[in-house]
């Protein structure tokens, strides 16, 4: 029996609005936005072109001194492409994380770094609650953190929290 995934909706709805945050920093000559009255810098975003990519990124990834201490135990993880453009998804298989990422018609949402990271959150998720439960939204904070810097996770952190995710 799998566990209701009760805040899904609402952590969509708030990584929605941070990449939109990042979008609209990637449109300016600087990166500073001024994010709930303070002025914070957002990194650049990676951008894929190929699954291809995405998997030698998800490789570097996983090969990162933070990544190893923080999560020992990750396991393999793979990427596939997938015929849908409208979803990103991970799946284990026996044993073997996966994740699978569109890459034709309107992909280009998927084929960046928020959504891969949110996709490696799921294989380095060791915690039997929902999908996107806490423990979910813990590790993906901490590897938007350890991956990207400190101003991503903060940015998630406070949008996940405005949302109500818990």
């Amino acid at each position: 029996m799998s566990v209701r995934d009760t805040q899904r909706s609402r952590v969509y709805a708030a990584e929605q609005f941070v990449r939109t945050l990042f979008d609209r920093a990637a449109g300016h000559s600087s990166r500073a936005i001024d994010f709930f009255g303070e002025s914070i810098t957002l990194p650049p975003e990676a951008r894929f072109g190929s699954v291809e990519s995405v998997q030698r990124y998800v490789d570097e990834v996983m090969a990162l001194p933070a990544v190893a201490a923080q999560w020992p135990q990750r396991g393999t993880l793979a990427v596939r492409p997938r015929r849908a453009a409208t979803a990103a998804h991970y799946e284990n298989l026996s044993g073997t994380g996966v994740i699978a990422v569109p890459q034709r018609g309107a992909a280009g949402w998927a084929m960046r770094e928020l959504v891969v990271l949110h996709e490696v959150a799921h294989h380095l998720d060791a915690g039997d609650g929902p999908a996107h439960g806490p423990a979910f939204v813990a590790t993906f904070c901490a590897l938007a953190t350890a991956v990207m810097g400190p101003e991503c996770g903060h940015v998630l952190r406070v949008v996940y929290s405005k949302e109500g995710v818990r």
